[in-house]
């Protein structure tokens, strides 16, 4: 078993990580005599209630039987209850792992709860499969949390062995088994159907995705609104309790009311920095591109190990307040009603002498480090020359430049899905009918 407590405490103490925050070893480590964690994709806590165990979350659908088996060197007792902190499927997809093992062993049904809009959740995964599988391939580079899923592949994304729970929660409720009993809280945060729970004679808090150990979830530009003013305030309510330990869903437990305050503040104040920033903006009529281009945070937060941009980023947080608050349009009237972009691309294409000069231009932009321009260009051409295999191939090299240069697994996974895309133009074989694009922009037959 790892020491995470004594971990943690070293990291935040220096304000530097020396090993990684977020580990998937599918290990289980106790953090106190009836408490462990198991660290997943989506950790799995348990607590032993001197009648059978409560979980917390249950991990992913490719993960719930390690887990399982992990839990069950360490007791084996039956579960009497398992706990979403959310709908998301690396929360629930392990839940029919657990409920295998219940009925290997031939034990009674437990129960599960989850907050009320995580039926409504479920429905609308299933509403959606094909989408979400789509994106959550893409936002992981391919691999998603049932490792693999993607569009055309058999599994649905959210698995048929998901457990319904059967004990909803509104704005709040408690659990209770043996001599243990959870006060359970709702807030929206990264989703809309949140619970924390608060285990007031040990003076732990289980806080979901609330924490986890990197920039706060609060923009994901694929997935559907977050509520990063809920959010802060959640962690606020949080650090007013002064828990002594903090259990999270990804990342390290830290122990210690100074440490939880420390980590959970610096996290609240940057949301509340990029809300109130956003909105002053849009109060002043500020279009959508000038806020993003301006909101900001100090470069030095960013460094902090429980701020890293490595998933979300703030950028992507300041859209999302614009969503919120401001609607789809980004205040600029060409794009209200809008021309076919296609259209559009093949009139700049045009006007630049043509599609494989305005990628040679975005190349060229790319190889100087103005990633942001030399998507734009390069973009452009390939809408308005989508099979011509020599502007692809440069496509391809301008979104995979700007992969490795972008900090978080969200604008990572997206600008590699465009090389990709690109990548399978430029790489098939060439056909006799293939135009040939000469630097004059002039197309002509082979």
């Amino acid at each position: 078993m790892a020491d995470l407590l004594a971990l943690s405490s070293q990291i935040i103490d220096a304000g530097v990580a020396s090993e990684p925050t977020n580990r998937v070893s599918q290990e289980l480590s106790e953090l106190a005599d009836d408490l462990a964690l198991v660290e997943s994709f989506s950790h799995v806590a348990v607590v032993r209630t001197g009648d059978g165990l409560v979980v917390v979350d249950a991990s992913g659908a490719a993960t719930g039987r390690a887990v399982v088996g992990a839990v069950r060197q360490w007791s084996s007792e039956p579960v009497r209850a398992l706990v979403y902190t959310h709908g998301h499927v690396d929360h629930v997809g392990g839940s029919g792992a657990f409920e295998a093992d219940r009925l290997a062993a031939g034990r009674p049904p437990f129960e599960v709860v989850g907050h009320a809009n995580v039926p409504v959740r479920f429905d609308r995964y299933r509403r959606t499969d094909g989408w979400n599988r789509a994106i959550n391939a893409r936002q992981f580079g391919g691999i998603s949390p049932r490792h693999g899923m993607g569009v055309g592949t058999p599994q649905a994304f959210l698995g048929d062995d998901v457990l319904a729970p059967d004990h909803l929660v509104d704005d709040h409720g408690t659990l209770t088994a043996g001599d243990v009993t959870l006060e359970l809280h709702h807030a929206r945060g990264e989703t809309d159907d949140h619970l924390w729970a608060w285990w007031p004679e040990r003076r732990t808090v289980f806080t979901g995705d609330f924490v986890t150990w990197v920039f706060p979830n609060a923009g994901n530009p694929q997935k559907v609104q977050r509520y990063p003013i809920e959010w802060a305030a959640t962690l606020r309510r949080i650090v007013a309790l002064r828990p002594e330990l903090l259990v999270p869903a990804h990342g390290l437990p830290i122990v210690g009311p100074e440490r939880i305050a420390l980590v959970l503040d610096d996290m609240a104040d940057a949301l509340e920095h990029l809300v109130a920033s956003t909105l002053s903006l849009m109060n002043e009529g500020a279009p959508l591109d000038a806020i993003i281009h301006s909101v900001r945070l100090p470069a030095e937060r960013l460094e902090r190990p429980w701020l890293k941009p490595v998933y979300d980023e703030p950028e992507f947080v300041v859209r999302n307040v614009w969503r919120q608050f401001g609607g789809w349009w980004d205040a600029n009237p060409a794009t209200v009603l809008p021309a076919p972009e296609a259209a559009l691309a093949a009139e700049l294409a045009a006007l630049a002498g043509g599609a494989h000069r305005l990628a040679e231009r975005g190349a060229e932009l790319s190889v100087a480090g103005e990633h942001r321009l030399a998507c734009h260009l390069v973009e452009f051409a390939g809408r308005a020359a989508p099979d011509d295999r020599a502007v692809h191939e440069l496509r391809a090299a301008v979104f995979q430049a700007r992969r490795n240069a972008s900090t978080s697994l969200m604008a990572k996974g997206i600008f590699a899905d465009a090389a990709r895309q690109s990548r399978a133009v430029a790489e098939r074989p060439a056909q006799a009918t293939d135009p040939i694009e000469h630097r004059d922009g002039i197309e002509r037959e082979p």
